[in-house]
């Protein structure tokens, strides 16, 4: 077996193992990547030696995940986002600098040194942000956005930072290392990948498609994505900005969707990678010399970042709640910082046992992270089970209604627009209060309150009603009220809506008076239309529904009866499926055969 596979194995078994384990404990997998990594890295089981092999490798993770997203960003739409990106994303890099490079200062370090690690310290990691949040379904909220323009704005100052450092550090190191390439080259092959990107992918990738090939296709994909983010780093820009440009340049592309697809597989894994590689980074022997003080500068870090992060975001008029998951996310190190203590060694201007130090701290701040999120969330649980106060519903008017309606959103309100219609007085009652803000503004008279509640229910006039519709979506809400109105008001009529058989055999066991599922007319009524366009005469496709509609309420009774049983449920759903067939067939025929007699 080759070193290769050796390894690949490694990576495999190490996230199959750790990923599950820290996702089922709310932690993310990003941490268990992370985890993964230590303990196959050179400081810990020594499964795998060549960590910087590897970091380099992964960084097609984030070349990779830059360019999807940048799909996801029309132009038009990171236009809209320059206030952030300039006033958000570029004074908290400032601000964060600023604190971090005091705070060097102070310690001892020269003022230029300390002004590098500063704003090294002041990056966040785009890859941990932007895949927790996604792991979360939180990227397109408000805070996701916004953490997203100050993580793209961090990637945006790093680019010239790297041009400066060593300008900044020493001259004769930049002479060294040869001259910088120019501006206007910069600028120019922006401007053709721009132009590229606009007119000239399109017809190619439509000669591509039109061979059908999906290989093919991938293969496009994958070179457009690497050879810009070369290109981008060949003139000494940021590959993965390279490949968040290309994407934005594809949004508006009739292919985005595809090329999200091909790409997807590939950021997977080598983000997965890449976050691995992280690990592999930590020195264990450094942790272990002082646990306890690492873990607490660690801690620290997050802190004074995230409180930073907080202040700016109120400064630009972000919510209390929004500013502070903006924080909580964007608040730890980021790997740009890992390039830039590279940069700082081969200057020899910091000790390398003083950088090692801060590359160990800037990583258990990622690991870290994820464990105040997850308690952020269990606190905002808890507070908000602790903070439930009883609502103050309206006061409902008895109008001596012949009808109650309980839930009033697409359901409910069929049966008040024709109601209303007939003139027949009734009383609406939702617990949504934006759904009755919005009804209201059409006119609707809807009272706000839980139709659960039988003070609630008499108030409504449900002593002197006799029909109670029960439209209520939820289905543990509807049994509640189901069994209130069975036990309170028994003599109310009640027709229920029910979401599915098991919604309508629990509703069965309360005795209500007519149970509907919601979906069941509506399916038959459109299998009718396409009956009747497939050539079917009108009398045909009525007969056939009606015969459906009449076994399936007899279904519905005899699995009613078994519900219990597991076993003889679905032998009885087998039998009712046969003999529908066999039912609608005899009809088929019996038909024929009256058609050939006549």
């Amino acid at each position: 077996m080759t070193m290769f596979m050796k390894q690949a194995l490694v990576f495999m078994i190490s996230a199959m193992v750790f990923v599950p384990i820290f996702k089922r404990l709310g932690f993310g997998s990003v941490l268990g990547y992370l985890m993964a990594g230590v303990i196959v890295g050179p400081y810990g089981l020594e499964l795998i030696h060549d960590a910087e092999n590897v970091t380099h490798f992964s960084e097609f993770g984030v070349i990779f995940l830059l360019f999807v997203i940048g799909l996801e960003i029309q132009p038009r739409r990171l236009w809209s986002m320059r206030r952030d990106l300039i006033l958000l994303g570029g004074f908290q890099v400032v601000a964060c600098a600023a604190v971090f490079s005091t705070i060097c200062y102070l310690s001892g370090l020269a003022l230029p040194v300390s002004i590098v690690i500063g704003f090294a310290l002041s990056l966040s990691s785009t890859a941990f942000s932007i895949q927790t949040m996604l792991d979360k379904n939180l990227f397109q909220t408000d805070f996701g956005r916004t953490s997203f323009s100050i993580l793209l704005a961090q990637d945006l100052f790093a680019i010239p930072a790297l041009a400066m450092i060593p300008v900044l550090l020493s001259s004769n190191v930049a002479n060294a290392h040869g001259s910088h390439t120019s501006w206007w080259v910069v600028i120019l092959v922006i401007l053709g990948v721009v132009l590229a990107s606009r007119y000239l992918l399109g017809p190619v990738f439509r000669l591509i498609a039109e061979t059908r090939s999906r290989e093919v296709f991938t293969a496009a994909t994958l070179f457009i994505v690497v050879g810009v983010a070369a290109l981008m780093q060949e003139i000494g820009l940021s590959s993965a900005l390279g490949a968040f440009l290309a994407g934005v340049m594809l949004a508006d592309s009739e292919y985005r969707h595809e090329l999200e697809t091909n790409i997807d597989p590939f950021k997977g894994l080598f983000m997965g990678l890449f976050f691995i590689a992280v690990g592999m980074g930590v020195d264990l022997d450094i942790v272990f010399h002082k646990p306890h003080k690492l873990l607490m500068f660690a801690v620290l870090y997050l802190f004074i970042k995230a409180a930073i992060i907080y202040a700016v975001a109120k400064l630009s008029k972000k919510d209390h709640q929004s500013a502070k998951l903006t924080a909580l996310y964007t608040s730890q190190g980021g790997e740009f910082a890992f390039v830039i203590f590279g940069l700082l060694t081969g200057l020899s201007v910091v000790p390398a046992s003083s950088l090692a130090y801060l590359t160990v701290i800037i990583t258990l701040s990622m690991a870290v992270n994820p464990i105040f999120i997850m308690l952020n969330e269990k606190y905002t649980k808890c507070k908000n089970e602790n903070d439930k106060t009883e609502p103050k519903y309206d006061q409902i008017d008895d109008e001596s209604a012949q009808v109650i309606i309980a839930g009033f959103g697409r359901f409910g309100q069929i049966f008040g627009r024709i109601l209303r219609a007939q003139q027949i007085p009734f009383v609406a009652i939702d617990h949504d209060a934006a759904q009755i803000e919005l009804l209201r503004k059409f006119g609707n008279k809807v009272y706000y309150g839980d139709a659960s509640r039988s003070d609630l229910l008499e108030m409504a006039g449900a002593s002197k009603a006799k029909y109670f519709i029960l439209a209520v979506d939820d289905m543990e809400t509807s049994l509640k009220t189901a069994k209130v109105v069975r036990s309170h008001f028994p003599h109310l009529k009640v027709f229920a809506r029910a979401r599915n058989r098991g919604h309508a055999f629990e509703l069965m066991d309360l005795d209500i008076h007519l149970i509907k599922r919601e979906t069941i007319d509506s399916s038959m009524n459109f299998v009718r239309d396409l009956l009747l366009d497939m050539g079917y005469g009108a009398d045909k496709a009525n007969k056939i529904i009606k015969r459906f509609h009449t076994h399936d309420e007899e279904m519905l009774l005899e699995q009613y009866k078994v519900r219990d049983d597991d076993k003889t449920f679905v032998s009885v759903a087998h039998q009712g499926t046969a003999q529908l067939a066999q039912v609608l067939l005899d009809d088929a025929n019996n038909e024929e055969s009256q058609q050939r007699i006549q």
